[in-house]
């Protein structure tokens, strides 16, 4: 069962797809109207349907009924599927470009995962938008939930591993683009409240973050919130904030491509 199982149901109500991060993944993929494309992991499809807009014949696979049940209830011209990335149900060569926004760290192992990814791309790019263990570990969020955030960042490939496991999977070239959060971000995921720290103390949206939902004890979330509440009372959560800027980014494009053989 998908972990998203457990937060599932209310996952639409802080999640959305963030219109510049779509921009960036488009750009990535390099989408043709009439090419078809792959969102794996795909959620309760925000990123496919914004994605979608920019043109493609669009396809996403998750592994939790749930979120494919509401993926299937917000657009009916996506073909949604229920399905583990290690065994994509989908012939060889089937598509021009793949997508994968924040669920690689749910993936039992990676290079089946990207094998299997690289088998049904025909040539092209496969664009992976994820975090790292050493921006995790930068997040100012470690001064109150120092012991989710350690395993939030211990969940998570470094870059290293997950170059490593993209040449593995025979893909011709990886680049990388770091993201850093903006302050009008729409989609709450784990780091959104980087400018925005009262959005921590909401019930409501720390449900929607696997790192709180999942990883968070009680107590922790207790404690760490009545800390976070009285810094932002008195001002010191902007010395905080700063305290933790950095230049490499908040989170990560990671972009590898597929360059069709002759004779395939």
């Amino acid at each position: 069962m998908s972990v998203y199982q457990q937060i599932g149901k209310g996952y639409d109500l802080t999640r959305r797809a963030d219109p510049d991060i779509a921009a960036r993944l488009a750009f990535h993929l390099r989408i043709n109207s009439h090419s078809s494309y792959l969102d794996v992991g795909c959620g309760t499809g925000n990123y496919t349907i914004a994605l979608a807009k920019h043109g493609g014949i669009w396809r996403g696979i998750d592994q939790s009924k749930l979120m494919i049940d509401t993926a299937k209830n917000k657009n009916n011209n996506i073909a949604w599927q229920v399905s583990q990335v290690e065994s994509l149900p989908y012939t060889d060569r089937s598509f021009s470009g793949v997508l994968c926004t924040l669920a690689i760290h749910h993936f039992a192992a990676l290079i089946p995962a990207f094998k299997e990814i690289y088998r049904v791309l025909r040539s092209g790019h496969f664009v992976l938008f994820t975090a790292t263990p050493e921006q995790i570990s930068k997040y100012w969020l470690v001064e109150y939930f120092p012991e989710a955030i350690y395993k939030s960042a211990k969940q998570m490939p470094s870059l290293e591993e997950v170059k490593y496991a993209l040449h593995e999977a025979d893909f011709n070239s990886v680049s990388s683009e770091p993201y850093s959060i903006c302050k009008n971000l729409q989609d709450l995921f784990l780091y959104s409240g980087k400018y925005r720290p009262e959005i921590y103390l909401d019930e409501n949206i720390r449900s929607g973050i696997s790192t709180f939902a999942l990883l968070a004890s009680p107590e922790e979330i207790t404690t760490g919130c009545q800390r976070l509440a009285a810094d932002i009372n008195t001002g010191r959560i902007t010395d905080i904030v700063n305290k933790y800027e950095n230049n490499h980014g908040d989170y990560l494009f990671v972009i590898a491509d597929k360059v069709e053989r002759k004779g395939e």
